[in-house]
């Protein structure tokens, strides 16, 4: 079978959810038999998120191979358990430096270069997941992961936006190029006014009108609604927007993005994919761990409460966070409440009042200076009280530095990232970090392999693992010069990488649970396959 192509696009307003629906399309086509990729193309020129605020853009995501993308792609990875690269996140600022480069170094033979038809080829060439030489030999439209069934690409914004008018006319070429071997997948919103108490389309079809404009028409419409839409608006929206009825489809709150693929299962969206590109739909497939699953979710009560300690007072910014510790709470039977604190605003006076009825503590990753003190009063409230408490990357060194400073008594203690003249570097930069100057893509990013020490809490964690491989994503990292003094002390290191000799994990055995990561363990928590970190840390507070 050749590669088919999703694309999906959103119109209307942003925010909708392309994300979810892309996850879901990957998993019901995954749940029929098919190898599915998924990939992101997001107009913004940045050449990747790593260097954005989380309040511009919400939480940085990083691949297995050290890619810093966007959020989305952690939908992706959660959903469907497939393993994204830096291939599966592209922006125009890629596309871009790209051509740039090789007018540069004159592989286009003096040729003027122009948005059409250059940069659009370079679209059409990552969309198509083409090699180089694939695309010097004419667009062969033969695509570079040969096994691949499906590619589905989600372009970011919306309709209409300047940014994305390049993609669309990627979108528009290649549409006539694959025929039947590609569909478009539009996500529009149906509001709802209250005044008139009606549902109203026109949103909807001006918004196809604006596809169309542009050379597309949607195959399948997703319409994005907070109440229910009957067989009648539906039909509205199939006649005046060229769609057949069985392709609109409507994309309703639901209590959980989780219960998003089987609704879109119930209504047929990957029944009409297959049809559309011509291929049999045969049986609907059971999914039954998938439904397992929203069993669990459905039947937990017990209420866990934890307090994630950071300087980001919005949900995207910590957003696998927040969705690998409410994975784990279903899988453990409760329902995870995550509770915002901001570090900012934590004293020494105040801590007890803003942990106050939390049963577990987590202190965020981060960057900068700014609320790391009411992190480390965070970590010493959680150490002193034995609340169970986890650290991810910056959190972890805040945690070493709290140790540093109340029970090594370096008062002065702290990392070099916050005070470069501090007698007691407890977290130094990276002997490789020294000579960088770049700050985009430079960092110790992607999977590296991490040591477990035996009868660890850690150890245990993993199933009694030896050797296990996490995401990293940091500048600084624990100073060895003061390893001998923490485990003296009582603070453990439990997880090391074996060249480089890093302290990736910390604990403190003596206590409940007090763990900190120089890992991300949120990267590799999928729906079916909880993190077993986020596993351990949600008994604990269960107990």
């Amino acid at each position: 079978m050749n590669t088919k192509y999703i694309f999906v696009t959103g119109g209307v307003v942003s925010s909708l959810g392309k994300g979810i629906i892309s996850a879901s399309i990957g998993k019901l086509l995954q749940a029929r038999g098919y190898k599915v990729t998924i990939q992101k193309f997001d107009p913004y020129i940045n050449i990747d998120p790593g260097t954005l605020n989380p309040y511009e853009h919400g939480e940085c995501y990083v691949t297995e191979d050290g890619f810093e993308t966007d959020l989305d792609l952690g939908h992706y990875e959660r959903f469907t358990g497939i393993r994204t690269t830096q291939n599966n996140s592209i922006t125009t600022g890629r596309i871009y430096k790209t051509v740039i480069d090789r007018e540069r170094h004159g592989d286009y033979l003096g040729k003027t270069i122009q948005v059409v038809p250059h940069i659009t080829d370079e679209i059409k060439r990552r969309m198509l997941r083409l090699s180089e030489k694939g695309m010097a030999d004419g667009e062969k439209l033969a695509t570079a992961d040969e096994d691949l069934d499906f590619v589905i690409t989600e372009v970011g914004g919306t309709i209409g936006d300047i940014e994305s008018a390049p993609f669309m006319e990627a979108i528009r070429q290649l549409r006539w190029q694959l025929g039947r071997d590609a569909v478009c997948v539009h996500l529009t919103y149906v509001p709802y006014l209250k005044a008139a108490d009606e549902l109203k389309t026109k949103p909807t079809q001006h918004s196809v009108k604006e596809l169309q404009s542009m050379g597309i028409q949607p195959d399948i419409l997703v319409l994005r609604t907070e109440r229910h839409l009957d067989d009648h608006l539906r039909l509205k929206v199939a006649s005046f927007c060229n769609v057949d009825l069985e392709c609109v489809v409507q994309s309703e709150d639901m209590d959980s993005i989780y219960e998003v693929p089987v609704n879109m299962q119930r209504q047929g969206l990957d029944a009409a994919i297959l049809r559309k590109i011509g291929i049999p739909v045969g049986e609907m497939p059971v999914m039954k761990a998938w439904h397992d699953f929203l069993e669990k979710q459905r039947k937990a009560t017990c209420e866990v409460h934890i307090a994630l300690v950071g300087k980001y007072d919005l949900q995207d910014a910590y957003k696998s966070i927040r969705e690998s510790l409410n994975l784990a709470g279903i899988y453990n039977d409760v329902k995870t409440k995550v509770h915002f604190v901001n570090s900012e605003e934590i004293t020494v006076q105040n801590v007890a009042d803003k942990l106050k009825g939390m049963q577990g503590v987590l202190i965020c990753p981060g960057f900068g200076q700014r609320g790391i003190e009411g992190k480390i009063i965070a970590a010493e409230y959680g150490r002193t009280t034995d609340i169970p408490t986890f650290g991810i990357c910056l959190g972890m060194q805040m945690m070493v530095i709290e140790f540093a400073r109340n029970v090594l008594g370096y008062q002065d203690a702290n990392s070099s990232e916050m005070s470069s003249d501090t007698v007691h570097p407890v977290i130094d930069l990276m002997e490789a970090q020294k000579n960088v100057t770049n700050m985009g893509g430079t960092m110790r990013l992607g999977a590296y392999d991490c040591e477990l020490v035996k009868n660890s809490r850690v150890f245990t964690a993993y199933g009694q693992q030896m050797m296990i491989k996490e995401r990293h994503r940091h500048r600084y990292e624990f100073n060895n010069q003061y390893r001998e003094e923490y485990e003296s002390a009582g603070m453990k290191c439990v997880g090391i990488n074996p060249s480089s000799h890093l302290v990736e994990i910390v604990e403190i055995p003596e206590k409940r649970w007090y763990i900190g990561t120089q890992f991300h363990p949120e990267y590799s928590s999928t729906v079916l396959h909880p993190h077993p970190l986020f596993m351990s840390f949600m008994r604990e507070l269960k107990n």
